[in-house]
């Protein structure tokens, strides 16, 4: 959807009712998206009944891009496009999972990190070129698969080293914490003590404060 069509977010695209909108008691105002890249109209249930009833599709009234029932979504496109990038994008970098050290120079690193961004934008916007992006991707796991799988294991070992590294140190961390209320307990409980025998002192119930309260 583009910034000119901000004023009909929230609206039924077909009839122009709003999301919520109760004045008329015999609409369905429930909004769905058309999650469909060029589009992400809404229209409510009424007109999507009505329209779909009749055909197996229909084409947006705004953009002409064309509503199925497989297409509609209560998200919004922002929603769904966000989930596709997600998903896309750890199904390539699984594949295309390199790191610097494998180059030789920073800006062939850097080439390679643009290539694999193209190939997520194509995929995920449905460029033109967005299925010859996906047959690369599987062309280069077959060529590659013996090495992508080294890195995998390389880097699954990384993690658990990691993961390791944290559990030490938030362990320690534990173990400190509890040292340190310990020792804030005996603090309390010795300034309690000194308290009580100096009181004992001055009704001369006691000669003095212990020794070891008073180091």
């Amino acid at each position: 959807m583009d910034a000119d069509d901000s004023d009909g977010l929230f609206r039924c695209a077909v009839c122009g009712v709003s999301e919520g909108d109760s004045s008329n008691l015999t609409t369905q105002s429930a909004l769905q998206t058309n999650a469909t890249v060029g589009c992400g109209h809404q229209f409510c249930t009424s007109c999507v009944e009505r329209a779909l009833s009749r055909q197996k599709s229909f084409p947006c009234p705004v953009c002409e891009t064309l509503v199925k029932r497989v297409t509609l979504s209560t998200r919004t496109l922002d929603d769904v496009q966000c989930e596709k990038d997600t998903s896309w994008r750890r199904r390539v970098l699984k594949v295309y999972n390199k790191v610097e050290v494998d180059f030789p120079t920073l800006l062939e690193y850097n080439n390679y990190l643009e290539e694999v961004e193209d190939i997520i934008f194509s995929i995920v916007n449905e460029e033109p070129n967005a299925e010859e992006m996906k047959a690369k991707v599987k062309t280069y796991e077959e060529a590659n698969k013996s090495q992508i799988v080294i890195r995998q294991s390389q880097r699954a070992d990384e993690e658990r080293a990691i993961s390791d590294r944290i559990a030490a140190e938030q362990r320690e961390a534990e173990r400190r914490k509890r040292e340190f209320i310990e020792a804030e307990k005996a603090i309390a409980s010795a300034k309690r003590q000194f308290k009580q025998e100096s009181t004992e002192v001055m009704l001369g119930e006691r000669e003095e404060v212990s020794a070891e309260l008073r180091a």
